[in-house]
């Protein structure tokens, strides 16, 4: 690594940085290998518009609650701006500016022509009734109506929403605007207009990853043995993809704990045995704690659940060959380098986990077409995109000698620096 970036990881060790800070630091150091001006920096340090709503809801008991939700829309100079809307009592205005971002520097590695949006309402779904997650749904999308749209800002899924919140918001931006409603969400049901393959594309997507990943340092990948931290949406279907091949998965994890078993998990089993939020380990008297999975013996770890879960505590543990970020920010800056002085190929979360959004651009082109594609032809353009991303990220760290990570957001600000110029922005 040369002295420049050794320089800023120095400056970015610092683990009580927020979600936010953390990745501005990356962009800076992206764009200074890049030799990009510092007015682009300062434009891309935050989104260009965000919006704080407060959304009332009358409540199953009759009191009204009010909700605070966001919208960011960090960058519209390739294209409109494309992003998840999450449900969680976590959900602060810096760490949805800080999706935002990723979601640009996703869409530039995939070749999408979007920048990245995201929105998130602070509430707890879990202890939400039905039809008060519906009013909470339909609120925020007349809350922010105004600056979203097909050829605006694209809302989709994330933590804690589905396929029928995608269809409930679709359905009170229709009253709204009648003519180009279909195309405003993506992640909806098929039986309105939602594109097959949708649900299972981002853990796709990371198995593809984890594939090419292998192949670089010629592990087979058959024979690899595989940890997946999360038993979510995404960790339990690469979950499934794995141990549908043959693929060796020796622990999982969800919020009450982990499981290990050199030997291989029956992951069929785990998942006809979650219950309603996905949760199985509390099942087995043998679990351990996620943190003493993630150092456990292995050849691919896969962080799938939350952020920091890779710190500079706990990375020279590592065992795994391969981490691949399923989840968004698992790994700090300080682990990233501790990995890659042990000599682990890092995959990160931006390329990794980057099949939903393309999968929901694809969405987009058949609402916007009226024509629908198969599975089959979703999963292979999918698959087609992945690695080609995958060899351009891995080809640029290898030419300017940076990790994958800092290698990702140099082509993924590439084509958006290069807009920003066009239209004479900076």
């Amino acid at each position: 690594m040369n002295s420049k970036v050794e320089k800023h990881y120095e400056q970015s060790v610092d683990e009580n940085l927020n979600v936010l800070n953390r990745t501005q630091r990356i962009i800076k150091m992206a764009l200074e290998e890049m030799r990009e001006k510092d007015g682009k920096y300062e434009l891309l340090k935050e989104p260009l518009r965000s919006l704080s709503v407060r959304i009332p809801v009358k409540m199953d008991n009759g009191t009204v609650s009010v909700f605070t939700g966001y919208r960011a829309q960090h960058n519209d100079a390739v294209g409109p701006t494309k992003g998840g809307i999450r449900f969680h009592p976590d959900v602060t205005e810096e760490e949805v500016k800080a999706l935002s971002i990723w979601m640009s520097i996703k869409c530039g590695i995939m070749g999408v022509p979007y920048g990245g949006g995201k929105g998130g309402i602070k509430c707890d779904p879990r202890k939400m009734s039905f039809a008060e997650l519906e009013k909470l749904s339909r609120g925020y999308v007349r809350a922010i109506s105004q600056i979203v749209g097909p050829t605006k800002d694209i809302p989709a899924p994330d933590v804690f929403t589905n396929s029928q919140v995608m269809a409930w918001m679709m359905d009170e931006y229709s009253h709204i605007r009648e003519f180009d409603s279909p195309g405003f969400i993506t992640g909806k049901p098929i039986a309105l207009g939602g594109s097959l393959g949708r649900e299972s594309s981002t853990a796709l997507g990371v198995v593809i990853a984890t594939k090419e990943a292998a192949k670089l340092i010629g592990l087979p990948i058959k024979e690899a043995r595989v940890i997946i931290q999360g038993f979510g949406n995404v960790g339990s279907y690469v979950a499934k993809f794995f141990h549908d091949v043959g693929i060796k998965v020796v622990g999982i994890s969800d919020a009450l704990g982990a499981l290990y078993n050199p030997d291989g998990l029956d992951i069929n089993f785990l998942l006809d045995n979650r219950d309603s939020f996905g949760s199985v380990t509390n099942l087995f008297e043998n679990r351990i704690t996620n943190g003493e999975l993630l150092v456990q013996d292995c050849d691919i770890l896969i962080p799938a659940a939350i952020e920091n879960q890779l710190t500079e505590h706990n990375a020279n543990d590592i065992k795994a060959k391969i981490v691949v970020e399923a989840a968004n920010g698992p790994t700090t800056l300080r682990a990233t380098e501790i990995l890659r002085e042990n000599n682990v190929l890092l995959v990160p979360d931006v390329l990794a986990n980057a099949g939903g959004v393309v999968v929901s651009y694809f969405e987009w082109v058949q609402n916007n077409q009226g024509y629908y594609w198969s599975e089959q032809e979703v999963n292979e353009k999918l698959e087609l995109k992945l690695v080609e991303a995958f060899s351009r990220v891995y080809t640029t760290s290898i030419r300017k000698n940076v990790d994958m990570r800092l290698a990702a957001y140099m082509v993924g600000l590439e084509r958006m620096t290069k807009a920003i110029e066009f239209r004479g922005w900076v």
